[in-house]
């Protein structure tokens, strides 16, 4: 088959023929359509200090797919030949404590799919069945490819009630754009989007965003000013892993707010954590996506609303056949854009 493929831990990919992968009886080996090139796949083709420090070169990279089942191990039961599915990127041990209670999103011993095990950048890749997730509703192969970042988007826009409430997003990159759609589908009153970007402060209104601001010249507190908001944000999503987003984030919460935040932070933040005490303020981590309740809320919001399908279909920007991924690659890491996609029946 045909992957992208590093061969070595160094920079750069390689478009080559691999052994098609084998299933074991509790496995389902499935046939790649899309894939959408997420920012961990960016550090992995640039093989920067993270990189280095979580992925098992050699490796085939890709987590992010929509595909045809195509076989089924002898043991599995609920997905069949023919079936167009997405999958979980986390693969999980079944036996740490978090995993007995049925916390698998908080396994102790996750292996990541194209990160510590070969991955979706390929004609065929092989997952156990239970991290497959069958669509049983009709989906363009480009939602469908986006699944697995839309279910970080959904984990962290209903980690804690937002009907009526007023929400700050700090990141309007594709999950944080996600997220907008999602807080609006589910009811809330307000929801502010925060950037550097223009083009992307752009796209968070086309999402459902009543206000944004670009925050390389202009303040938060302008956007409660203007909405006629008088106690600040009850809930924030700080998508963006920025130094001074969450400080700021904090700054507007109202007393009591809850954030939810998913952006990892590429250096240490300072907190000003006397206002995160006496404003009695909740900050909860994000990570992925829950096991499988994630799933099924965004199976079936995406299933009842056209208009959140739709949103999320408009946040791929580019689409690439997979064999130019290069300049797939290039789009992706220009920032400033939507989701990019590879086609990999053009290979």
């Amino acid at each position: 088959m045909r992957a992208l493929y590093k061969s070595a831990a160094a920079p750069g990919l390689e478009l080559v023929e691999r052994p098609e992968p084998q299933i074991g009886p509790e496995d389902v080996k499935i046939r790649v359509l899309r894939t959408g090139i997420c920012g961990t796949d960016l550090h992995i083709q640039r093989w920067d200090d993270w990189a280095a420090s979580a992925v098992a070169a050699p490796l085939i990279p890709g987590h992010e797919f929509y595909g045809e089942v195509v076989e089924v191990g002898d043991l599995v039961h609920d997905v069949e030949v023919g079936d167009l599915v997405s999958g979980e990127g986390h693969i999980v041990c079944g036996t740490c404590r978090n995993c007995r209670a049925g916390r698998r999103q908080m396994c102790i011993r996750t292996k990541g799919v194209g990160v510590q095990r070969d991955g979706a950048f390929a004609e065929f890749l092989v997952l156990p069945a239970t991290n497959v997730w069958v669509h049983h509703s009709t989906i363009e192969p480009e939602v469908g490819a986006l699944f697995d970042p839309l279910g970080n988007a959904v984990h962290t826009a209903l980690a804690f009630p937002v009907v009526g409430e007023d929400v700050l997003v700090t990141g309007c990159g594709p999950i944080g754009l996600m997220a907008i759609a999602v807080a609006r589908h589910v009811g809330a009153r307000f929801i502010v989007g925060t950037d550097v970007s223009a083009n992307r402060l752009e796209l968070a209104k086309g999402m459902g965003a009543d206000y944004t601001v670009d925050v390389s010249s202009h303040d938060i507190h302008e956007a409660q000013r203007a909405l006629g908001m008088r106690e600040g944000f009850d809930v924030g999503f700080e998508m963006s892993g920025a130094p001074t987003a969450l400080p700021r984030m904090i700054e507007n919460m109202n007393h009591g707010g809850r954030i939810a935040m998913l952006g990892l932070p590429a250096e240490r933040i300072a907190i000003d954590w006397g206002i995160v005490v006496t404003h009695m303020l909740t900050l909860k981590g994000i990570y992925g996506r829950e096991m499988f309740e994630t799933w099924n809320a965004m199976g079936a919001m995406l299933q009842t609303s056209q208009t959140l399908h739709d949103a999320v279909a408009s946040i791929v920007s580019d689409r690439f056949p997979a064999r130019d991924w290069e300049q797939g690659f290039a789009a992706a890491a220009s920032a400033g854009g939507g989701k990019v996609i590879l086609d990999w029946t053009e290979v």
